[in-house]
């Protein structure tokens, strides 16, 4: 809403406020004059008024004028004044302006708006006084319930099936809260899923692909239709005999070592959801380990971070940049540290 539609909603809502007591001003009195009453008795023939001691003797009491009612009015007014003052907020998905600069007056129009156009950051949003503009606030609302729509769903079963994905749960049995305050038992294999994996699951594969939901059930969803099939066909056309693949509930990257310890691939991939930010949902990790087991750390791993369509790594680039790196592990047998320090 602009200046003059905004102006023209506190002119009607003022105008509502001051109508009743224009009304009460010059209205005629509708009994006779009393004689003034000695201070702190009542005047002949009537009961002591109830009135605050400021209030002058003969005042009208008045009840003040309900916003709830001046606001109805408003809301019934005459189509062609209601329309000045109607609030559009317009699509709060409409990227062109979700990223346009709310401040005015700024200094420099132009630097402010390529700022804004570099960064996924919220920038130049402006304010109403001490306060966020209504837009604003809707909009960092809507995008809080994308980022815990993302945490708190399950992954798509039709999804899983689809690829023919069996799943397994690690040692979080709790639910979502006990899986994001118990990150220790998201690392660890539930004995269930042990005995699943190793009756289901080829053992020493070159390459074994696990997918975990992790934070954000949303980004495996986005993104295993486009990577899964990149890392089919090269472990194909590379000579590399894949693994079974098979989904984790409830998991965290360092579950790997668990794996590692039952299947013993020469290398791991698990594609898992990354935290989800602020209306940014769909964004997936794909760790990766060589010959994984117990002891193992984020030092002994690599990461391919940010894989999402429209501003990270796209999903059939990281799928083929992870064969390669894996190739490369297998070439050098390290991961994480160890392989950057032969060079890598």
């Amino acid at each position: 809403m602009d200046d003059k539609s905004f102006q023209a909603l506190i002119d009607a809502l003022v105008r509502e406020l001051e109508a009743p007591a224009a009304a009460t001003a010059g209205a005629a009195p509708s009994a006779p004059t009393r004689p003034a009453a000695a201070p702190g008795t009542a005047a002949p023939g009537t009961a002591a008024p109830n009135r605050p001691a400021s209030a002058a003797p003969g005042a009208a009491a008045t009840a003040p004028a309900q916003p709830a009612a001046a606001a109805s009015r408003a809301h019934n007014a005459p189509p062609a004044e209601r329309a000045a003052i109607e609030l559009d907020l317009g699509d709060l998905g409409d990227q062109a302006r979700r990223r346009s600069p709310g401040l005015r007056n700024a200094v420099d129009p132009e630097g402010l708006a390529a700022l804004v156009a570099s960064t996924s950051a919220r920038l130049g949003g402006g304010r109403a006084g001490p306060r966020l503009r209504t837009r604003d606030y809707l909009v960092f609302r809507s995008d809080l319930a994308v980022s815990k729509d993302a945490l708190g769903r399950d992954v798509d079963p039709a999804l899983l099936e689809e690829f023919g994905l069996f799943a397994v749960q690690t040692r979080v049995e709790g639910g979502l809260d006990e899986y994001l305050l118990r990150p220790d038992l998201g690392r660890r294999l539930g004995e269930e899923a042990a005995k699943t994996i190793a009756e289901r699951c080829v053992k020493k594969p070159d390459i074994q692909l696990c997918v975990g939901d992790g934070l954000s059930a949303r980004a495996i969803e986005a993104n295993l239709r486009k990577i899964f099939p990149v890392i089919r066909a090269g472990c194909e056309a590379a000579g590399l005999g894949m693994g079974t693949p098979f989904f984790i509930r409830r998991c965290r990257v360092g579950v790997m070592n668990d794996i590692g310890d039952l299947l013993e691939p020469r290398v791991l991939i698990l594609l898992i959801g990354e935290r989800p930010g602020l209306g940014r949902a769909d964004s997936m990790s794909a760790y990766m380990a060589y010959r994984p087991r117990t002891g193992h750390t984020d030092a002994d791993r690599d990461v391919i971070c940010n894989i999402y369509d429209g501003g990270g790594t796209n999903p059939l680039e990281a799928g083929a940049y992870a064969l390669r790196l894996a190739q490369k592990m297998i070439e050098r047998g390290a991961s994480g540290v160890k392989l950057r320090l032969q060079g890598e």
